[in-house]
């Protein structure tokens, strides 16, 4: 799996049009007020009252006792790994998955961790593909003892897991012992486009965690949740990785002020993505995938440009995309208008007809 950033390129025009990803949000002059008037403390030791309030409200969204703010969604998924496995042991997820795919190995540089990957479309396996990996407990074999999903599938389109799905796995998987891990970087998209309840969708799940710095808009940080022996446990890797971010009231601020304010308008990100995907499909030779979220994929090859020089091209006229392997990857967020949209599909147009 290969991602391919646009770097920045002293030669190329200013970006007018950030598609890259959701976390090239700005915090809004709003939110930068909630974080001027922060109050702080040493959040090491339990004395930043905005940071423990923001804990105590992540652990109430999902359902959880406890809940541990960390300075990112990859230090989520670390310790979650290293409070629970030992090295050795087996984790089960999709091939496409976060933990497997954009996290350098450091499940297996840290813990000793064994990653199976299982396929299935949308960046989602069935619930058959997840029978068929348990094996029994025995010495020949790695100790089945985690199962992961990523809710939303990045690479699968920014899709949904179905919430029978998610419950009959999770169900599956604690009667084999495992413990259940929801990468839930953008679970607040999938919970506005469903209509389902956070803490409904992760009740099956030992541990969850919700990213601040992509569709919420906040400039950094992500909270992790679970029972409060599993938060304990992971308190300790925190402190062992230098997770330690002392007066972070400042930037837990930004991500309760994402809270109020940027939950519900995850709604508009998910209409433009629809327009953008409906304005692709009807140019010739444009092969896109429709998005359930805020995320579009989609491959301009058939229209004679290959993907990575339409990207290219577009960045040259200010806007910027992602390539993810074959395909051209445009994520809309809080920074991205209906406008946008629409010039972004009329320097398509032009691209494609010159070629």
């Amino acid at each position: 799996m290969s991602y391919t950033p646009s770097l920045p390129d002293p030669s190329a025009p200013p970006v007018r049009i950030n598609l890259l990803s959701d976390t090239q949000t700005r915090p809004t002059p709003a939110m930068l007020e909630a974080m001027a008037r922060a109050e702080v403390g040493d959040e090491q030791i339990g004395d930043d009252p905005t940071t423990n309030a923001l804990n105590e409200r992540v652990a109430a969204l999902l359902g959880k006792e406890a809940a541990v703010f960390l300075p990112s969604g990859t230090m989520c998924n670390v310790t979650a790994t290293l409070a629970t496995c030992r090295p050795g042991d087996e984790i089960i997820a999709h091939r496409t998955a976060h933990i497997l795919s954009r996290e350098g190995g450091t499940h297996a540089a840290l813990g000793g961790f064994q990653i199976t990957p299982l396929d299935g479309d949308g960046g989602m396996f069935s619930l058959a593909a997840f029978r068929a990996a348990l094996h029994p407990r025995n010495r020949y074999e790695p100790p089945q003892t985690m199962v992961s999903v990523e809710q939303t599938a990045n690479i699968g389109g920014g899709t949904i897991w179905p919430q029978a799905t998610l419950d009959a796995i999770a169900a599956d998987g604690k009667a084999a012992g495992l413990a259940t891990h929801m990468d839930g970087a953008r679970l607040m998209n999938a919970v506005v486009a469903t209509g389902i309840a956070a803490k409904d969708m992760t009740a099956g799940w030992d541990s969850v965690w919700i990213d601040f710095s992509k569709g919420l808009g906040a400039p950094v940080g992500a909270s992790l949740a679970g029972s409060r022996a599993f938060i304990d446990e992971v308190w300790r890797w925190k402190q062992r990785l230098g997770g330690s971010m002392r007066q972070s009231g400042v930037i837990a601020a930004a991500c309760n002020y994402a809270l109020d304010y940027h939950v519900e308008r995850l709604a508009e990100d998910h209409a433009n993505a629809r327009a953008l995907a409906a304005g692709l499909a009807q140019l010739a030779g444009v092969e896109v995938q429709e998005p359930q979220t805020n995320l579009v994929f989609f491959r301009p090859d058939g229209a004679g440009v290959p993907g990575a020089e339409l990207v290219a091209r577009l960045r040259a006229r200010g806007v910027l995309l992602a390539m993810m392997d074959d395909r051209i990857r445009a994520c809309t967020h809080l920074d991205v208008s209906r406008a946008m949209i629409d010039e972004t599909l009329e320097l398509v147009r032009e691209i494609l007809r010159a070629a």
